[in-house]
């Protein structure tokens, strides 16, 4: 099928009901596995701000969603699961005895007036892949109707989800309490689990919200082309700017035109708050502000990559003239959600400089580039992400070797092809000394949070499958060793989103960055390390960090990247520099 006809046909919610009640059963004991199940969820309801009855952006809650594909607020699933044979009690998927309901809220005239209308029951109908659609006071009747010794499980009770308790249901408490057996022990690691894996309507998705989100990039890097080539003609401050017109001199000018993009294509929601973070604040890793203006300086002082050529093509507005921008790196993490499945791109593109990294800033962002690919390599199914995760460390490590920012503390290797009068039996290996370096630790406080994470309904998609117990294969949770091969060293794994064995079907981001956070550097002590040479990590600790990541498909055999704007340097600098205009 084509993506056009997956998107254009039903969300296969019964089939994701059938997977989850497949996973919820496994999990059970032999004697509740031949009694009745049923999963009651809640959807999400609208939210307001403090105080207020002016309503915030709804999005469905993702258990939910999943289940249903319903994006009504305020709804409910009841899904009835009952064995008629043990051997069906084993499999789910060939019982004959399988319903799920979705309950929608019949609105008033008052709730008309002032939003927009809720489906019909017809509409719904139509429109979900469920068994039927009522309106929810028939829940009440249906949960006092369920077949005797049901087991109705729940998701937890905390402000992560909807709260059934503080239902507007009339009698649904009352309902609730005369079912016996109810639990929420089970039902959310069975839906992280059966989530986890996507079929091909849920890949589609993200696929489309991978090419909103790259071209939403790619248009940012264009932008700011077209200032650096003069094709943005300067206005009075006293004149609006129209769209073509826009210049992009603050974050929240890229973040504006980001966001502008993605709802011009129809995506309603970003998947996460956006990440616009210009120069030394490119080092902070969720830094959502998105407030600050770039770094301006003295005409003709600043472009190292034109010789000055290009500077007038930098000041645009009256506060600005006379200035140009300083050389920085602009990251931007962004993406956009298409019916609830995210993206996650993040490009790191240079500002000033006539839209040419400097040479400190381009060898890092090389450095990333490669960490990323030497990754792609190795991801298939049955690969462990923590080895996909070490072997960045490594490749890190090595082209700090590479920049001198690592050395050899006994002076005999760091430096590349090696030194003059040096003997060859004096010179310590280059493995050697890569491995003594992985062991200390130091690349983490370089490289600091996990290679990725599962992705799809969630941006952060199901973190209790994600890391499921028992799984990681280097340092897991309670090793107290500091460090050892082949793992490395145990603060590599800290902030790990996702520690298992890849499988195919899953979606997952790979982020490799590379930072110089100044309050990270102290706690490694990193300026009085023996490994460091500070007069050259001098040279890069102004300019913040750069991070690049890509949406990845596990396939049968290898992956596909489903994220479509580019990232090879050479290409970035020309975008940037408005030398490939469209």
């Amino acid at each position: 099928m084509t993506l056009t006809e997956v998107l254009n046909g039903k969300y296969p919610a019964k089939d994701h009901v059938i997977k989850a009640f497949n996973t919820l059963i496994k999990s059970l004991s032999l004697e509740d596995k031949a009694k009745p199940h049923a999963i009651l969820l809640a959807g999400g309801t609208t939210p307001y701000r403090n105080d207020t009855d002016r309503e915030l952006p709804f999005r469905q809650e993702s258990n939910f969603f999943y289940l249903t594909g319903c994006n009504v607020p305020e709804s409910y699933l009841l899904a009835l699961y009952e064995p008629t044979s043990p051997a069906l009690a084993q499999n789910p998927v060939l019982s004959p005895i399988l319903e799920t309901t979705v309950y929608i809220f019949e609105p008033t005239v008052q709730d008309l007036l002032w939003s927009p209308a809720p489906p019909t029951l017809q509409e719904a109908r139509d429109m979900y892949a469920v068994d039927e659609v009522e309106h929810l006071p028939k829940l009440v009747a249906a949960i006092s109707q369920l077949p005797r010794g049901t087991i109705i499980h729940l998701l937890p009770e905390t402000d992560q989800f909807p709260n059934i308790a503080a239902s507007r249901v009339d009698g649904l408490q009352a309902a609730l309490q005369s079912v016996p057996t109810k639990t929420s022990e089970y039902l959310l690691l069975a839906l992280h689990k059966t989530r986890l894996i996507k079929d091909s309507y849920e890949i589609a998705m993200i696929r489309k919200a991978n090419d909103i989100s790259s071209r939403a990039h790619e248009v940012i890097m264009r932008v700011l082309g077209l200032a650096v080539a003069g094709r943005i003609k300067k206005q009075s401050s006293h004149t609006p700017r129209l769209p073509g017109e826009w210049l992009i001199e603050k974050e929240a000018e890229a973040e504006a035109i980001f966001v502008a993009s993605c709802r011009r294509e129809g995506a309603a929601h970003q998947a996460y708050l956006p990440i616009v973070a210009g120069s030394t604040r490119a080092s902070t890793l969720h830094y959502c502000c998105n407030d600050r203006a770039f770094a301006w300086g003295p005409v003709n002082r600043c472009d190292t990559a034109n010789n000055g050529n290009l500077s007038h093509a930098h000041s645009h507005s009256d506060e600005t003239e006379g200035t140009e921008l300083l050389p920085q790196v602009l990251l931007i993490d962004a993406g956009c959600e298409w019916d609830c499945y995210s993206s996650d791109i993040t490009r790191t593109m240079p500002v000033g400089n006539g839209g040419k990294f400097t040479e400190e800033a381009r060898k890092v962002y090389e450095l990333v580039l490669k960490m990323q690919s030497e990754a792609f390599k190795i991801v298939a199914p049955g690969t462990h992400w923590d080895d996909v995760h070490l072997l960045c460390h490594r490749v890190l490590v090595d082209g700090f070797l590479d920049m001198g920012i690592f050395k050899d503390p006994d002076g005999t290797i760091g430096i590349p092809n090696g030194r003059m009068g040096v003997t060859k039996a004096a010179v310590k290996s280059r493995e050697t000394l890569s491995n003594e370096i992985l062991l200390t630790g130091l690349s983490a406080a370089f490289f600091p949070h996990g290679l990725g994470h599962s992705m799809g309904l969630d941006v952060h998609d199901v973190p209790s499958a994600s890391r499921p117990a028992g799984s990681a294969k280097y340092f897991a949770d309670g090793d107290d060793r500091v460090s050892g091969l082949p793992g490395g060293h145990k603060d590599f794994y800290r902030h790990l989103r996702l520690r298992l064995e890849l499988q195919a079907g899953m979606v997952v981001t790979i982020e490799p960055g590379i930072y110089f956070h100044p309050a990270l550097l102290k706690s490694y002590n990193i300026h009085t390390s023996l490994y460091i040479n500070t007069d050259v990590l001098a040279r890069y600790e102004g300019m913040g960090g750069v991070r690049i990541e890509d949406d990845v498909l596990i396939t049968n055999t290898s992956c596909e990247n489903l994220t479509k704007v580019q990232s090879g340097v050479e290409w970035v600098e020309k975008v940037c520099a408005g030398e490939e205009l469209a």
